[in-house]
């Protein structure tokens, strides 16, 4: 077994003297800021992939219909967008959480996420004003990619700040579960709301009132929010002067941070990001887009197994206290390198072959529109039980690596250290799966007849398989172990 490590370069060790100890912080207080943190978490997921759920009806409102495929990508693209610009948003908001503070940072963020993803529930649609539809559609994501990049390193911090040293994988596995419990919530919406107002009115007006919903949720998390403290550490930071005057400079000049940084980008976050996104949203985009499972079908197969996925975030955190973060990382990179391809396979037979649905007619404006395909009777619990498998390589990569990224980073540049290569990582290589792998499905399924052409539909799989097998790597030879870290200066 790997021995405990202090933190590279900053950690004070045990011996050194603290006015502050987090590891006699009441389990009631770390209760409450973990749900305070959580709850907020959770809706900003939430606003985030209604959107990519709703990829398929978006498409057809807010780019021309004429080419279908290229409607697809380009709102694959709007969400991706949202995505790209998070590192962004971890840089100019972990600025501000280590100058300014944790707190105030988070609610910020909130607020941005929560007011664009209400504003997009009142954008108009291409028929109405034209290319500008698409244009304040971008524009909204670009605000939620910012605001995401600055919302989990926030409550990340937050929440390790507060753990004890021994229990810091458990306690923060909470907040990896955000993510999850987000999407789940934003399908369960998706669903009830399609079945409240039926197919018709939902594809017109009805797909909206998610988004507007939102609007209530962030306003009773704002309020929750409101009541907490400042993290102890950086209170006692600030209230010594030893806060970061340039995180920026801090975080990716100083060579040895910004080789912490680069180390947690190719060495974890990267791979994480892939296998992440992946496991649940490429999945649930798959088996309706490719599998055509029709979308209720499609989110009760998901969602059943990340329902009993969920609670694997917790194990493997708490895992890792007890024996370290980097082989269970390491080991769910690995199970995601070798076997997303062989489950996605499993996938495509339990679907069963595809039947029409409707057939292919020419609509009022003279515009081809093709023939409605939907899977006959898939096996729902031989996909259930794919996807969990896919979920939980998930939970062991992510569930551990809050823990591990805090203690990598000091407290005066935590916040900023620790959201940009988590966010490139997730941001940049995980929200690309779906963009980069629908087009190369596409390419490849342009090819002359071949084994190429013929498995074209797996072909996006190579590069979430090869950006987590070269993390693996990476992470194997470099990642140095850690847990029971001291994280005060």
């Amino acid at each position: 077994m790997e021995q405990d490590v202090k933190q590279p370069g900053y950690a004070a060790g045990a011996d050194a003297p603290v006015e502050h100890d987090n590891n006699n912080v009441s389990t009631s207080k770390i209760w409450q800021v973990i749900t305070s943190s959580s709850v907020g978490t959770v809706i900003e997921w939430y606003d985030f992939y209604i959107f990519g759920s709703l990829a398929t009806i978006i498409s057809t409102l807010y780019f021309p219909k004429t080419n279908p495929l290229a409607a697809l990508l380009a709102t694959l693209a709007a969400f991706a967008v949202g995505f790209v610009v998070r590192p962004f948003g971890a840089i100019v908001f972990g600025r501000i959480g280590d100058m300014v503070g944790r707190k105030y940072t988070f609610l910020l963020t909130l607020l941005l996420m929560g007011g664009s993803t209400f504003a997009i529930g009142l954008v108009p649609t291409f028929a109405s004003i034209g290319v500008m539809a698409p244009i304040l559609l971008f524009l909204l994501r670009v605000v939620q990619g910012l605001a995401l990049g600055g919302e989990y390193g926030g409550a990340a911090t937050y929440v390790a700040e507060h753990a004890p040293d021994n229990r810091r994988g458990y306690y923060t596995s909470f907040i990896q579960t955000t993510a999850t419990i987000g999407l789940f919530v934003s399908i369960a919406v998706l669903i009830g709301t399609r079945l409240a107002v039926g197919d018709e009115a939902f594809k017109i007006w009805g797909w909206r009132i998610p988004f507007l919903l939102s609007g209530f949720l962030v306003v009773a998390s704002y309020y929750i929010r409101r009541r907490l403290d400042e993290s102890p550490l950086f209170a006692k930071a600030k209230a010594e002067g030893t806060t970061s005057k340039s995180p920026l400079r801090d975080s990716f000049v100083e060579p040895q941070n910004r080789k912490l940084v680069l180390l947690a980008l190719f060495g974890a976050t990267m791979g994480q990001g892939v296998v992440w996104y992946t496991g649940q949203f490429y999945a649930y985009f798959f088996l309706q887009t490719v599998l055509k499972i029709e979308q209720i079908p499609a989110s009760i197969i998901l969602c059943v197994a990340l329902l009993l996925a969920t609670p694997f975030f917790i194990y493997f955190g708490s895992l890792s206290d007890r024996i370290g973060r980097k082989r269970i990382i390491m080991t769910g990179l690995l199970c995601g390198a070798v076997f997303t391809i062989p489950i996605f396979y499993g996938l495509k037979q339990f679907a069963g072959p595809a039947v029409e649905k409707t057939a292919a007619t020419v609509d009022a404006a003279g515009v081809a529109v093709p023939a409605v395909l939907v899977a006959n009777n898939p096996n729902m619990l031989g996909l259930i039980v794919l996807i969990f498998f896919l979920v939980l390589f998930v939970t062991m990569a992510y569930g551990p690596i809050a823990a591990y990224l805090v203690e990598l980073f000091p407290t005066k540049v935590r916040y900023t250290s620790l959201s940009v290569p988590y966010h490139i990582g997730n941001g940049i290589f995980g929200g690309l799966v779906p963009l980069i792998s629908t087009a190369m499905v596409a390419w490849a399924a342009a090819q002359p007849s071949g084994f190429l052409q013929e498995h074209s539909i797996y072909f996006g799989l190579v590069y979430p398989v090869v950006i987590a097998l070269i993390t693996f790597i990476i992470g194997s030879l470099y990642m140095k172990d850690s847990r029971n870290v001291r994280i005060m200066d």
